[in-house]
């Protein structure tokens, strides 16, 4: 990455404004009169009530009410400065943007952060089954780049509202609403106003993803694409259309210059050698697919002996297995070519003995036959085994019992000590074209017919392999087989670091909608090389085993390389002081006194605050670009754009994630220099993601552990399985 390209012009989706009023008096009330009143924290007018309301007197000892409006009976007036208030003035801003835009747009409401979402109609998009709204959030901060009132404009996306009322709907499983549009306001079906019943004609249902079929409505498309551009098309048309007009103007006087261009003096970039791997022979390169493919796997699976066996679904035997066989026997010899998995991996795909391989003939059986098999299964001494499982239930199925059976087969093997990978059988060959070949090779052949030889035949058949079998399979290969590399042990590749006595602890989350509660995976690597040495998951109220788990990694870095100098822990949102205590007590219970650093990563990719490059045509700016956005928090850019040349794909057109940092030394967080490397650990860790060979913009400390605290909720034991814990089962 060469850091002497043509200079960037970040332009942030943030407008400057002055204050409309710089104070003004404003009435109070002890209790909610109406549901748009607005709670106001005693804090956020901090030294206001001294004097004139007992703290006993406030709702639940710290709230007070306000619509901001003329006073009315039992009003408490008191005169506000919003320059030494900026929170309250927050408040009052949101406000006046609420009164502005009602009625100019389609439907407004207040997010979970209480900021304003307008949703404005696209007659264009829509259909004759359902409406598109185009969806943006409007926040007012304080402060977080120049030195006043701030808005931010994002652009959330689309919205599909169906063109058919409640009332029209007629009876249909209420559980399946979950937003209704209603005359212009946004309610929570649970939520609903009683009063508003009356009027169900009036009353439309957002198409969620459980109501879309019912409808049905197709789901989008999830094809990964450029989105800087039509990002900053979409604001760029809501400013010039709604805000830069002098109606607007005259109730939030925003700058005359629009989007803030940064100060060059918040935007930095990472050093040029931050985005090099090492590969097999110690060589280095930048592109994983590249140079994975050119010199192999850093060091390859540790196990002289693997043999490999397949689950699958008895119809599949001729189809899926024997070309998942084929492809990693011999390779991949469609449209583009792919190599053997002794060529690519450096590792000989060896079966031995074709009877551990399992097969059930009914899925509503996969789980049972498994189970029985697995209790005779005999192992040899010496011997590595891994399970290739081809599910036959589609992505996209409606069933969630069969969806589950991946998941129960997975626990299986893990108390097994067996690590599996799954391919779904849909990737790999189309059914409905195999049955309809079928069908006629029956009626042809009649009782002449033979199952096995139709399929062998088929499948040494350039042209009927070319209608049956998806061509482009070749780059599902890569992923499947750098993923089978790391399950058993062997690193895809690694950092191009020297090695430091410094631990890093990641950890992710993930909410399960089933279980209505909140998981927590931890994974641990030893030192800035990138490699992960243990996981474990639990719920995420579980502190103290967060905890426990921290002390344990802290324990075998110590006896691993005799001490430590600092503990870096990225963690999946702003960490609480009932999250970190048990930490640093920890610490202290094996006599370390040693800084504790909180790089808090966003798991979701940032669409609330965005950075443009202006001169490039793309808009994405460079791959390892930070901005200042907050006392300690930045915006990193990691992509592949690492030079004026690069031609990034479209799925790697990252969004910026968010980081902010704190530490219990504030000295480190003061450091410019010791930020720039916390910063540059989170990119580094994001190009060591062995579940693909694309490049990712989350760090693999929180990527990891989101990924088994998905998985977790699905399985039937408390604790992961020992094995489980010490390997990268989950990829």
């Amino acid at each position: 990455m060469d850091n002497t390209n043509p200079p960037q012009q970040i332009t942030l989706n943030i407008i400057p404004f002055t204050p409309p009023i710089t104070s003004g008096d404003f009435a109070f009330y002890l209790t909610k009169k109406e549901q748009h009143y607005c709670p106001i924290h005693k804090d956020d007018i901090k030294g206001m009530l001294d004097g004139v309301i007992a703290e006993e007197e406030l709702e639940y000892g710290n709230w007070l009410y306000t619509d901001f409006k003329e006073p009315q009976e039992d009003a408490i007036i008191l005169h506000i400065d919003l320059l030494e208030h900026p929170h309250f003035g927050s408040h009052y801003y949101r406000y006046l943007l609420a009164e502005y835009f009602t009625g100019k747009v389609a439907a407004l409401r207040r997010n979970f952060a209480k900021e304003l979402e307008l949703w404005i109609h696209s007659q264009k998009e829509s259909t004759s089954d359902y409406n598109i709204y185009y969806q943006f959030t409007l926040k007012v901060q304080y402060a977080r780049v120049t030195s006043g009132p701030e808005l931010v404009l994002s652009f959330d996306g689309t919205t599909k509202v169906l063109k058919k009322s409640v009332q029209e709907i007629g009876n249909i499983d209420t559980e399946l609403y979950n937003w209704i549009l209603y005359k212009g306001n946004l309610y929570k079906w649970k939520y609903y106003p009683v009063e508003y019943k009356n009027d169900l004609e009036n009353a439309y249902p957002i198409l969620s993803n459980k109501l879309k079929p019912h409808f049905d409505i197709a789901f989008e498309s999830t094809i990964p694409r450029n989105r800087y551009n039509p990002h900053y098309t979409m604001l760029d048309l809501v400013y010039k259309k709604f805000l830069n007009t002098p109606a607007f103007k005259a109730v939030i006087p925003i700058s005359e210059i629009g989007f803030l261009q940064a100060p060059a003096d918040l935007v930095s970039r990472i050093e040029g050698s931050s985005n090099e791997l090492l590969f097999g022979y110690k060589k280095v390169g930048t592109d994983m697919h590249k140079a994975f493919r050119a010199h192999g796997p850093y060091m390859p699976i540790p196990h002289p002996n693997v043999v490999f066996f397949f689950i699958y679904h008895t119809p599949d035997k001729y189809t899926a297995v024997n070309a998942i066989y084929e492809y990693f026997k011999n390779g991949f010899n469609g449209q583009w070519s792919f190599p053997s998995m002794d060529k690519y991996i450096r590792q000989p795909f060896d079966m031995k003995d074709a009877s551990n391989s399992i097969a059930y003939d009914s899925i509503d059986t996969a789980v049972d036959t498994v189970k029985k098999r697995m209790r005779n299964f005999e192992k040899k001494d010496g011997v590595e085994y891994f399970a290739v499982y081809i599910n036959p239930v589609p992505k996209n199925t409606a069933d969630e019992e069969d969806d589950e059976i991946y998941y129960k087969i997975k626990e299986i093997l893990l108390y097994e000590g067996i690590s599996s990978q799954v391919i779904k059988s849909e990737n790999i060959y189309k059914k409905e074209v195999l049955a309809r070949l079928q069908q006629a090779a029956q009626k042809e052949r009649g009782e002449a017919f033979k199952e096995k030889q139709f399929h062998l035949a088929t499948f040494k058949d350039p042209n009927t392999r070319q209608q049956i079998y998806n061509q482009d399979f070749n780059t599902f290969l890569p992923h499947i087989e750098v993923a089978i590399l790391a399950k058993l042990g062997g690193i895809p590749w690694r950092l191009n670091r020297p090695t430091t006595n410094e631990l890093i602890v990641g950890v992710g989350a993930f909410y399960s909608a089933t279980k209505k509660c909140r998981f927590v995976g931890s994974a641990f690597c030893f030192n800035n090389e990138g490699i992960f040495k243990g996981f474990d998951c639990f719920g995420s109220a579980d502190t103290n085993s967060l905890a426990a788990s921290i002390r344990e990694a802290v324990g075998k870095f110590i006896v691993a390389n005799h001490t430590a100098s600092r503990l870096v822990i990225h963690f999946y949102k702003d960490i609480g002081k009932k999250e970190l205590q048990p930490i640093v007590d920890t610490l202290h219970t094996l006599g370390l006194n040693i800084p504790v650093v909180i790089v808090s990563i966003n798991k979701t990719a940032s669409k609330e605050l965005l950075g443009f490059d202006m001169a490039y045509k793309e808009k994405m700016p460079y791959s390892g670009t930070f901005v200042k956005v907050g006392m300690s928090e930045y915006l990193l850019f990691n992509n592949t754009r690492y030079d004026e040349l690069s031609k990034p794909k479209q799925r790697e057109f990252h969004f910026p994630i968010k980081l902010s940092i704190s530490s219990t030394h504030p000295e480190l967080v003061a450091d410019m220099d010791s930020v720039k490397l916390l910063i540059d650990q989170v990119y580094q860790f994001s190009r060591m993601y062995w579940k693909s060979t694309s490049q990712q913009s989350l760090p693999v400390t929180i990527h990891y552990p989101s990924i088994v605290a998905e998985m977790f909720p699905h399985f039937t034991h408390n604790r992961l399985a020992d094995y489980g814990r010490e390997n990268l089962w989950f990829l």
